[in-house]
């Protein structure tokens, strides 16, 4: 009885057991098709493009969190567009490049566009790191193909012209547009466009300045562009300048006359005062010279203050009789009778 118990156990247990693996292959069945179903469409995309990126790498993709999808969108487009994988365009590059935060499709656009054209140089490296550095590869690339032409001054400067004075005083204004084309190996630390107008603009007022006379600049406008392109403005900058051209030149106000006629109203401010301070000098030592008179005419009455005195002590010593004063006196009646006749006569002179 116990026998027969025991083996009515074991099978039940063998029930069990078969049961739960049953389950268990369905799970892995269920995951399987699941994982199959996620990746099947991107796999066989791979598989017939060429694109050489396993099933495996693909859910080692989900694993490492990198989206398969932009990996294999970009993995096909630059097979099918002929990119070498020998110059490390490889799916582990390209995993590489998104998880150090990079636009894995714009990178391959920019080289698939790189190599169309076939007058540019850019390796798959270099591609990433102008990318990472923040610069709009794609842009780099078609700037570099196709020359941007720059405003000068730029738009939205709040200027419309650059203006320059030539060496006669003529004030000139102009416009100018240069055209660039990028520098993908200086792009990274290269000057942006800022540089390149603010390097133009200063050699155009420069080459403006050496100007002997308004006329002449305005008779060979390209004679600008040719001084300032010798100028090598795109040295350390991310452009290579292809063409400086002056679109217009307009003649503005008279500076140099401007500059004069202040100047000489300057000057006669300047004399002005001197000649005042040279009055009020003038007037001063008039002032001066009065009192000195003044000075004088008290030191004279002072002087003949003393003559009563003196004649009073010769009386008493005996020096001067009476009729030598009487003398004295009629002497001096004469003397002012003869000069109030000479001050008549010369009045009345004066009056006819």
């Amino acid at each position: 009885m116990p026998f027969l118990l025991a083996q009515g156990g074991g099978g039940d247990f063998a029930v069990v057991v078969t049961i739960f693996l049953a389950l268990m292959a369905l799970v892995v069945l269920l995951i399987l098709f699941a994982v199959f179903a996620s990746y099947f469409s991107l796999w066989i995309q791979c598989f017939l493009t060429g694109a050489e990126i396993s099933l495996g790498d693909l859910i080692g993709m989900t694993f490492r969190k990198v989206n398969a999808r932009v990996i294999v969108k970009s993995k096909i487009m630059a097979v099918q567009a002929g990119l070498p994988e020998n110059e490390g365009l490889t799916s582990k590059a390209l995993e590489a490049h998104y998880l150090a935060g990079g636009n894995v499709p714009l990178v391959v656009r920019a080289l698939i566009a790189a190599s169309k054209a076939k007058i540019i140089k850019l390796s798959f490296r270099e591609a990433t790191a102008i990318d990472l550095a923040g610069r709009n590869i794609l842009e780099a690339v078609q700037t570099s193909v196709y020359p941007k032409v720059i405003d000068c001054p730029a738009r939205g400067s709040g200027k419309d012209t650059l203006d320059a004075m030539a060496a006669n005083g003529i004030q000139l204004k102009v416009k100018a547009r240069v055209t660039v084309r990028a520098n993908l190996q200086r792009l990274i630390g290269g000057a942006t466009e800022e540089t390149i107008i603010a390097r133009v603009g200063q050699g155009i007022v420069s080459a403006i300045g050496s100007a002997h006379d308004h006329m002449t600049v305005l008779e060979n406008p390209d004679q600008i562009s040719k001084e300032v392109l010798a100028g090598h403005l795109d040295a350390n900058t991310a452009f290579e300048i292809v063409s400086i051209d002056i679109a217009d030149v307009d003649v503005g106000e008279n500076v140099g006359a401007r500059l004069r006629a202040d100047q000489a109203e300057a000057d006669t401010r300047v004399a002005r005062a001197r000649a005042e301070m040279r009055r009020a000098m003038a007037v001063a030592a008039e002032q001066e010279q009065i009192a000195q008179i003044e000075n004088a005419r008290a030191k004279l009455v002072e002087a003949e203050a003393e003559i009563p005195r003196a004649m009073a002590d010769a009386f008493n010593a005996g020096r001067l009789g009476i009729l030598d004063y009487y003398k004295l006196r009629n002497l001096q009646a004469d003397t002012e009778m003869r000069k109030s006749i000479a001050n008549v006569s010369g009045t009345s002179t004066t009056k006819v």
